[in-house]
């Protein structure tokens, strides 16, 4: 648990001019796709060992200025998601004295610290103390929130709350990288130019009004569940027994994917088999695997989809700057149940080549045009959401955001969690701490089913030789 020792609000640096005047920004359609999505809630692990006071008297305000210096730079951050009464759509609106709302808090054992960052199974909920809310109301809601708890004599984590109708994860690794470039830099009023965020909407070409339609589509999806256009999806309840760990697959163990996918493959046609797509591939067996016993007792059946995010800014046409903040990606997936493709597959035989040809099958389409059928698609997956009694293997963070280069000073941190996906059912991916090129994947499932995918995941890197 944590105990709060402080609640306040974090605006932008006065200094700035920016800061004295209204700033706006219209959503897109790659923002109204998300509008109702649950929040992303990140914990940054640091260690530091410092006792309390020293921690309150130095650390808390130097992470504070350099977040109001941060923030003069993402004025969007200190606003709101709000729908102004003549607006089609809602906008993000920052105007003087907004900020963000900072919690600092203190965990009652510090040696919770050590167990929290480390890899093995954890109670999920066990996180949840650690990651601040979004204030959410009739008339708007937060675009991010930020918790620092301290663990005495040991370290601190950072948590970060996001409106995904906000900020996507290349932008959210950018805001945190830059608070943390200012907070360790002798110079703290400049950014490097790839930090400097590029928010000229105009870049986003919509011309069948898409942002629009995506919003009428959220809307009318879940006025049945909450008449408020700003309350996000419900989430999945986190029972006692929900479990999260942490599995790596060095760039050695994904070379042995590799090889066995490609030596069970007899087609014509070639595989795309990043290092992402055998994560995936081989995430998701394991997953099927591992929760294959409940699902065969289960008296109501639950069909499994694949879905992972897909980073557009140079996919678009024209392409869109790389430094472009906001939500600039879009979901890629197969709605059909992935346990009528498996269910033929022999004891004998490997799962993995199927898995991954067809997560293949999904990066290959993003060869074409991203956005041709964007509205049938949409609807599509509005659609089997409607439906329910689905479990979804879908990807949070990336292996691209370089998370672990987030330093304020005290080192790299010793753990990235990404916490939401205990509500969402996905996996989260990151790169490998140490640098090596590998990946790091996050996965929360029941104690039982865990046992399961961690046996799954040794013995089939032992067997993929």
């Amino acid at each position: 648990m944590a105990k709060i020792l402080e609640v306040s609000r974090v605006p932008p640096f006065a200094d700035s001019s920016d800061s004295h005047s209204d700033f706006s920004l219209p959503l897109t359609f790659c923002d109204t796709s998300w509008f109702k999505f649950p929040p992303v809630e990140r914990l940054f692990f640091y260690s530091l060992p410092q006792p309390k006071q020293t921690f309150l008297d130095s650390t808390i305000p130097k992470l504070k200025n350099s977040l109001s210096l941060t923030l003069q730079h993402f004025l969007p951050l200190a606003g709101n998601l709000t729908w102004p009464r003549h607006s089609p759509k809602p906008i993000i609106l920052y105007t003087p004295n907004d900020g963000v709302s900072l919690t600092v808090a203190e965990s009652n054992a510090a040696q919770d610290f050590d167990f929290l960052s480390a890899d093995h199974p954890r109670e999920a909920a066990s996180f949840h103390p650690f990651v601040p809310n979004l204030k959410v109301t009739e008339t708007g809601a937060s675009a991010i929130s930020v918790q620092i708890t301290l663990f005495p004599n040991r370290g601190f984590c950072i948590g970060v709350t996001c409106h995904h109708a906000v900020l996507d994860g290349k932008s959210t690794a950018m805001f945190m990288k830059s608070w943390a470039y200012i907070c360790r830099s002798e110079k703290p009023g400049s950014l490097p130019d790839q930090l400097k965020p590029f928010f000229d909407r105009s870049v986003i070409r919509d011309p069948d009004g898409l942002d629009i339609f995506y919003v009428n589509q959220w809307l009318a999806s879940t006025k049945h569940i909450d008449p408020n256009p700003f309350q996000f999806l419900p989430s999945l309840d986190v029972p006692s027994d929900l479990v999260r760990a942490t599995f790596e697959l060095t760039r050695a163990d994904i070379a042995k994917l590799r090889q066995k996918v490609l030596s069970s493959w007899d087609k014509q046609e070639k595989l795309h088999l990043t290092s992402f797509a055998l994560t995936l591939s081989y995430m998701a067996v394991g997953i099927l695997t591992a929760t294959e016993e409940d699902h065969k007792l289960a008296i109501k059946k639950q069909k499994v989809n694949l879905l992972f995010a897909v980073d557009y800014r140079n996919r678009l046409r024209p392409p869109v700057p790389e430094n472009y903040f906001g939500n600039c990606v879009g979901l890629q997936g197969s709605y059909e149940d992935l346990r009528e493709v498996f269910k033929d597959i022999h004891a004998d035989q490997d799962a993995l080549p199927v898995m991954a040809a067809k997560v293949s099958d999904l990066m290959k389409k993003l060869e074409e045009d991203v956005m041709e059928g964007a509205a049938e698609k949409f609807s599509k997956r509005q659609s089997e959401f409607a439906k329910g009694n689905m479990r979804v293997i879908a990807v949070a963070g990336s292996p691209r955001l370089g998370v672990y280069d987030v330093d304020f000073g005290w080192g790299k941190p010793n753990k990235v969690e990404v916490v939401s996906i205990d509500r969402t059912g996905a996996i989260s991916m990151a790169e490998s701490r140490d640098g090596s090129g590998g990946i790091e994947v996050g996965v929360v499932l029941k104690k039982s089913e865990l046992d399961g995918f961690t046996s799954f995941f040794l013995a089939g890197l032992e067997t993929h030789v």
